[in-house]
């Protein structure tokens, strides 16, 4: 399946809500919750297979997401250009620069 598991539970978090219901769920369990397809299959009435496939499929679905619209990725470069803002506003002793940057850093939590 999904090599990078940290980067699929990522994603989710992006594209999460543009996934159907049931999809979301069973990727997060799978994903988030570190359940087994096994577990994941008792807990909402499906076989094995069918928790794979639901799995794949929309694990196909985020990475093309991401590959179309690119937010994990902007967020990801973002995040690192305000936190070396801030460093620097820091370092430099401008507390109203700093102040300013990290009301844009809580901005994206």
């Amino acid at each position: 399946m999904i090599e990078n598991r940290t980067e699929a539970g990522y994603l989710l978090d992006f594209y999460g809500p543009l996934l159907s219901e049931r999809r979301r769920a069973v990727v997060d369990m799978y994903y988030n919750e570190d359940m087994s397809l096994s577990e994941i299959a008792s807990e909402i009435g499906i076989s094995r297979q069918g928790v794979r496939d639901i799995v794949v499929k929309a694990s196909e679905e985020l990475f093309s997401l991401e590959s179309k619209l690119g937010m994990a990725r902007r967020f990801r470069r973002v995040t690192e250009l305000a936190e070396k803002a801030e460093k620097l506003a820091e370092n430099a002793g401008d507390a109203e620069l700093l102040s300013a940057i990290r009301s844009i850093v809580k901005a994206f939590d």
